[in-house]
């Protein structure tokens, strides 16, 4: 088995040798026998090291340790300190997290910045097999069964197949260097307990653990793209529009299908929800009824649910002082400029008089109790009504902005313009209002 790691670098990562590439290295063993292996191949490497400065002395002799090994190796390397426990406090996450949100954010910004085609990352068997454990344990979809990719857009683990036991043979057997992580040995770690307390015994029950495990892993995957050619021949007559602000699925399709829980997680997994239940609860439930994840909003909207990005709480109001002025509204851009004469019109383009505008206009959501004077129409409307009749959904109320002087709304933005601004004969300024 140690002749095939130089054998697997050589023959099925041969796409890697006129690339340019940077090697996340911790200093750990496994990164060490990946480094070498890779700069005896002569690949084009240079090496990225994170001190999450988390063990004081031991995480600067790290750094020191991956200083002198790319000095003897004579690799570029580049070394970014973080203050992980400030981080992690910061966005409400563990330590583990903490540090794999820094390492891989400044692993990508460095390959776009300096033109890295891959970065590799020194992964192996016994990591993916703790992977899965912990997916287990904690639930999981088939997603989180298949394990580690061995490539996955610009990260590249070229010792996914090899195990712990091997790897660490191979620096014994070249008389490889390396540093010990002191914290590898605690099991107050997830990660730590299954891999000095469960593997070992699990591992006494079938001594070729990792190999079985490899080969559930392929039938898992094989299943996995069984599954999503389904769900993409299904997303066909279920998902009726896509839009960069929302999805619509087709409430009458999803309930033809056998299980509708199952296809209902398949379509949604990728946007944060837990609940399943309440996810299927929807597709009975009153129009106007949503459900939330931490990112996505779900909502029932009469035959349809619509899937929409969450908004925040907090919008601040947009004050625009003069005519001429381009503004950056949550919906598009606002132009605002003079013109000698109407041209034509439309629902995202409309014409006032300068006179009758109030400076500094301003634009902000609407309100209960909000009111105009529909362009065509005499007397006033309540915005909820105008909305009814309209036939919008919830999430389309949310998204409604209003052009407003004063008090007095100028324009429902994208959607009908207020009487009471309208040109005129008498008219000898006009506006022209556009959203973009």
């Amino acid at each position: 088995m140690l002749k095939n790691f130089q054998e697997h670098i050589n023959l099925k990562l041969d796409f890697l040798k006129e690339s340019k590439l940077l090697i996340a290295i911790s200093g750990g063993i496994d990164s060490v026998v990946l480094t070498h292996l890779c700069a005896k191949t002569n690949f084009n490497i240079s090496l990225a090291h994170c001190n999450f400065n988390l063990r004081g002395k031991e995480s600067d002799a790290d750094e020191d340790f991956i200083l002198k090994l790319a000095e003897n190796l004579n690799l570029e390397v580049f070394i970014q300190n973080f203050s992980t426990e400030d981080y992690a406090n910061e966005k409400k996450l563990s330590i583990q997290m903490a540090a794999r949100e820094l390492r891989y954010h400044w692993f990508v910004e460095l390959a776009e910045q300096l033109n890295f085609d891959y970065i590799l990352t020194a992964h192996h068997a016994d990591d993916n097999l703790e992977t899965f454990l912990i997916n287990l344990t904690r639930g999981t979809g088939l997603d989180g069964l298949t394990g580690i990719p061995e490539i996955n857009d610009k990260i590249v683990r070229p010792l996914l197949k090899f195990s712990r036991e091997h790897i660490e043979a191979y620096a014994k057997d070249n008389n490889l260097n390396w540093r010990e992580d002191s914290s590898n040995a605690s099991t107050k770690y997830v990660r730590n307990k299954l891999r000095h307390e469960v593997i070992p015994n699990l591992k006494e029950i079938n001594s070729q653990l990792l190999q079985s495990f490899n080969n559930t892993l392929q039938h898992l995957k094989d299943v996995n793209e069984i599954v999503e050619d389904r769900i993409e021949a299904v997303s066909d007559d279920v998902v009726k529009h896509i839009s960069k602000s929302e999805i619509h699925y087709n409430i009458a399709e999803i309930q033809k299908l056998n299980n509708p829980k199952a296809y209902l997680y398949e379509l949604l997994k990728d946007y944060n929800f837990n609940e399943w239940d309440d996810v299927l609860n929807l597709l009975k439930a009153q129009s106007g009824k949503f459900i939330t994840s931490d990112s996505h909003r779900l909502l029932k909207d009469r035959e349809k649910l619509i899937l929409s990005k969450k908004h925040s709480d907090n919008y601040n109001v947009i004050s625009i002082s003069e005519v001429s002025q381009h503004i950056e509204i949550p919906i598009g851009r606002l132009n605002l400029e003079l013109v000698k004469q109407i041209e034509e019109t439309g629902i995202s383009s409309i014409y006032v008089d300068k006179d009758l505008l109030k400076f500094p206009l301003y634009v902000r959501q609407w309100e209960k109790g909000d009111y105009f004077y529909p362009f065509g129409m005499h007397g006033k409307k309540k915005l909820s009504k105008y909305f009814k009749d309209e036939k919008l959904s919830l999430l389309e109320k949310e998204n409604t902005w209003l052009l407003c002087s004063e008090n007095d709304i100028v324009w429902i933005i994208n959607k009908r313009l207020d009487n009471r601004f309208k040109i005129t004969e008498a008219t000898e300024k006009i506006v022209k209002i556009t959203l973009q």
